[in-house]
């Protein structure tokens, strides 16, 4: 009898075992599948288009660590809830806004890129908007994360304001960890908006190389910090967009716009629009070890002196 009983009580744990590790299997396949099949793109009508912007404004600003401009679309009243999800068990928290930008000011901080894969918006009565995101987590065209943000935002004066942030951040499975060229890319455009020019740096290799037309080149992070310094300080408000990314044979080729306003130390007060591409080498790490970096040097003195309407 005592055996019989001690015989069922083993089978029900091998079953229970089998159970969790199948469930565990199946909750790992369904990542898979999400990150790898992207869902159909829902059109948006003109209204979900403008919270879809600020959305990705937001993840951007985060992804640079920007809290300046964060503070300008987040309510001082906003909270911050987060998730944080290893091995089956759940670290949640619960903070102000406030307590959010104090905890990160002397944080040593990394970018890192985070496009949205599923939206679902409902906005009621044009006034309260709720966002549910599914997005992924890149740190240097390699994603690591998947995370569910959900947001909530309302209208104050007439602009749109985040009043909650909450998220979870599940690893995703090693086999999806795989280096992506294009998304390195994008993350390296949005780096060059951040006003942290170590954040461009931090795309080299250490004893890396950026060279700009037929100047001096500049090497190691330091001097590629420096040079990146340059052009934000002179361009506070600048943008850089990728507009397309070809490989052919160990190089690859960036292309680029660049706009903003020459309004840091002596500058001219006026617009520039000025597009060109690098030519990279990249590393066996997946970093840049030689850029080298091309646009008509002769049309941006001349909007520099003159704008962009003569």
């Amino acid at each position: 009898m005592k055996r019989t009983m001690r015989n069922v009580i083993l089978s029900l744990i091998v079953l229970s075992s089998l159970f969790i590790s199948c469930e565990s299997n199946q909750d790992k396949a369904k990542l898979t599948k999400k990150v790898l099949e992207a869902p159909e793109e829902k059109i948006l009508n003109p209204e979900e288009q403008e919270i879809k912007a600020i959305v990705e404004k937001l993840l951007m600003l985060v992804g640079n660590s920007d809290f300046q401009a964060l503070d300008s679309i987040i309510s001082d009243k906003a909270n911050l809830a987060s998730a944080i999800i290893r091995d089956g068990v759940s670290k949640n928290s619960v903070i102000t806004i406030g307590e959010y930008f104090e905890s990160q000011k002397n944080r040593e901080r990394k970018p890192f890129y985070e496009p949205v894969n599923e939206y679902k918006i409902l906005i009621n009565k044009g006034q309260i908007a709720f966002v549910w995101a599914d997005a992924t987590l890149h740190s240097y065209g390699v994603p690591r994360t998947n995370n569910i943000d959900n947001f909530t935002l309302i209208k104050e004066d007439g602009k749109w304001q985040f009043i909650n942030i909450s998220f979870t951040n599940t690893p995703l499975p090693e086999e999806l960890k795989k280096f992506d060229l294009e998304v390195f890319a994008k993350s390296y455009a949005q780096v060059w908006c951040s006003q942290r020019p170590n954040f461009v740096s931090s795309f080299f290799a250490e004893d890396g190389v950026l060279r700009i037309n037929d100047g001096s080149p500049a090497k190691g992070t330091e001097a590629i910090t420096n040079v990146a310094k340059g052009f934000m300080d002179a361009f506070p408000d600048m943008v850089v967009s990728m507009d397309s990314l070809i490989t052919k044979s160990e190089k690859t080729r960036f292309y680029w716009t660049l706009t903003g306003t020459n309004n840091g130390t002596n500058g001219t007060g006026n617009k520039v629009n000025i597009s060109g591409f690098e030519e990279w080498t990249l590393n066996k790490d997946g970093l840049i070890q030689e850029s080298k970096g091309y646009f008509d040097e002769k049309e941006y003195n001349r909007q520099l002196e003159f704008g962009l309407d003569k």
